[in-house]
């Protein structure tokens, strides 16, 4: 079924879109993945069944576009605050730990959009490669320059422990502060103290 997302939207569509998302992420903030039902987003957005339709294929794939809309705004927000901390581990930990907060605020939407993300729909791969590269540019403007040698591959795997630890933390085995912890883990182990490293 198409989606309406081969082509560019105009400023009419892409706010009708706009409205779809927040209203799922509205239902996911109250209920989780269980509340979010395709016809409720309708109504919430105030639009018809068909055009929730002509743009998301199923709710996995709405979820998975909430949340690489999520961080986006993840990455905004942020970028108005630059991360502290006197090398290039402290400042991805304090920037990661903002992030794992506002997370742990809204733990109902955090768990929708990561339930939605596991999905192997290919909307829903798309929108993990999305997220990928949105985190791995939060953690390079984090590590801040001089930058360490291989800094994309070391961002690169910083954001897979995110995502692996955030995974366990949705499904209920992890908690937030055990995330903390292994983001520290790996931003020690993959980061020098120094740039001569």
């Amino acid at each position: 079924m198409p989606t309406g997302t081969d082509r560019p939207l105009t400023t009419a569509q892409e706010a009708r879109r706009q409205r779809v998302i927040d209203a799922a992420m509205d239902l996911a903030l109250e209920g989780g993945y269980e509340a979010v039902q395709m016809r409720d987003v309708a109504t919430q957005a105030g639009v018809a069944m068909g055009t929730v339709y002509r743009y998301f294929s199923s709710k996995d794939h709405l979820l998975a576009a909430a949340a690489v809309y999520w961080v986006e705004q993840l990455e905004v927000r942020l970028s108005t605050k630059p991360a502290f901390g006197a090398t290039p581990a402290e400042r991805v930990t304090e920037v990661l730990g903002r992030a794992l907060r506002v997370l742990a605020r809204q733990p109902q939407l955090g768990t929708a959009v990561f339930a939605a993300l596991s999905s192997p729909e290919p909307a829903a791969v798309e929108s993990q490669m999305q997220i990928s590269s949105i985190m791995e540019s939060i953690v390079s403007k984090a590590i801040g320059e001089p930058a360490p040698a291989g800094v994309e591959e070391r961002s690169r795997m910083i954001g897979h422990v995110w995502y692996s630890a955030m995974t366990g933390w949705v499904n209920g085995w992890s908690n937030v502060d055990r995330v903390y912890g292994e983001l520290e883990i790996a931003a020690d182990l993959l980061l020098p103290t120094t740039l001569t490293s």
